[in-house]
């Protein structure tokens, strides 16, 4: 949504205090010709304390232009929240907040449905071996090493990396993992990049200050 909150810079301003970046609130609008107006702020949530270290900040701000990115505008979307607010929550808490990023992608693609077949091989429906896997961008899931080992170590998974990419996608309780490996974690990025055709611009300063 978009809105303005008129006047909440000033000093005394009861509004601007409240309205902490990736705060979690509840604001009553009035609805203005071309923005609403944000006329009163309820906090219910804010990590704030958590999140003024600028890794964690640019974590959560990667998190939040993601998801932004993926959604549509005025679009309630239950699930996709959910994961956002305990994502930030997350991170808040986290001494290595950037580790959290793969199992953030791979939980938003499985929310949106978009996350990448990781059962069988795409192309001929095989199982995985000792060999592990290749992620095919185009077909949109993993695939075994006699219809891809060919094509060298681009995405190339082992067998554990496989099982990572598959727990990282988990729900909680499930087996689900928090931190991706080396490999895992360039797939889940490139992942989010073919869906998108761009990288998010929070990325590079997260990377920076990791």
């Amino acid at each position: 949504m978009d809105a303005v909150a008129k006047g909440a810079r000033r000093p005394r301003s009861a509004i601007g205090g409240r309205l902490e970046p990736l705060a979690e609130v509840v604001v009553s609008l009035h609805r203005g010709r071309s923005l609403d107006v944000i006329r009163e702020v309820r906090t219910i949530r804010s990590h704030w304390n958590g999140l003024v270290r600028p890794e964690a900040f640019a974590t959560a701000a990667l998190f939040a232009e993601t998801i932004d990115l993926f959604c549509e505008a005025d679009l309630a979307m239950p699930e996709i929240y959910a994961l956002l607010t305990a994502a930030v929550a997350a991170v808040a808490g986290s001494e290595a907040p950037a580790a959290l990023v793969p199992r953030f992608q791979l939980r938003l693609l499985h929310a949106l449905g978009l996350a990448p077949a990781d059962d069988a091989c795409v192309r001929c429906g095989g199982a995985f071996d000792q060999h592990g896997a290749w992620l095919d961008l185009e077909a949109g899931g993993l695939g075994c090493e006699l219809c891809y080992g060919v094509r060298g170590d681009a995405h190339a998974l082992s067998a554990d990396d496989v099982a990572n990419f598959r727990a990282l996608g988990a729900e909680r309780g499930t087996g689900a993992a928090l931190h991706g490996t080396v490999r895992v974690t360039r797939a889940a990025d490139d992942l989010i990049t073919w869906h998108l055709g761009r990288r998010p611009k929070s990325r590079a300063l997260m990377h920076e200050l990791s």
